[in-house]
């Protein structure tokens, strides 16, 4: 398993509803998708008064079986006309520490990204165990997924929540989105 997740910061004056029509339209388009087990279409809006974000940002989320459905989804027309309307996009993965997806995961309405450095000293595997501990305390207070992972190349560890209720812990290294859709 893997995830990945390209992010777009989009004008402060963009019209965000643009995006929300490109979700309605699009999003079931991945449904059935090999090797994808969960893509959630997420976006973030500057002006959105039930949170604050930096930026206007159009942010997919995706969590796959395996590297060979990430690679296939990369090649497809459908990504290549992403490409074309918003520019080639860097595309952080992600190896798993702990994940948990629900089958309740299409109920998802908020999801919230951390992202923060790994110190040279860390155990990997007291780092694996501590995120397994976060994520199945999230799903017990009522999330729908969550996925905890790192980047061996940068070093740095992810912790990602969808859940149907606004987040209450947030922090300046917590990104918070609107979830439009999950294709599974």
């Amino acid at each position: 398993m893997i995830a990945m997740q390209y992010s777009f910061t989009l004008p402060a004056d963009y019209d965000m509803t643009r995006i929300d029509e490109r979700i309605k339209s699009k999003g079931h388009l991945l449904n059935g998708f090999p090797h994808l087990k969960c893509k959630a279409y997420l976006s973030a809006s500057r002006q959105d008064e039930a949170y604050s974000s930096q930026h206007n940002l159009y942010a997919p989320f995706y969590i796959w079986d395996d590297a060979a459905g990430a690679s296939a989804f990369l090649a497809t027309q459908g990504f290549e006309a992403l490409k074309d309307s918003f520019g080639r996009p860097d595309i952080d993965i992600w190896l798993p520490l702990a994940h948990s997806l629900g089958d309740d995961v299409a109920k998802s309405q908020f999801a919230t990204r951390h992202i923060s450095p790994i110190a040279p000293q860390t155990s990997l595997a007291d780092l694996r165990k501590d995120m397994e501990e976060a994520v199945s305390t999230a799903r017990k207070r009522g999330a729908t997924a969550a996925f905890a992972g790192f980047d061996p190349h940068t070093w740095r560890q992810i912790y990602f929540e969808m859940g149907p209720n606004l987040p209450v812990l947030r922090d300046e290294r917590t990104q918070i989105y609107r979830v439009g859709y999950i294709a599974q």
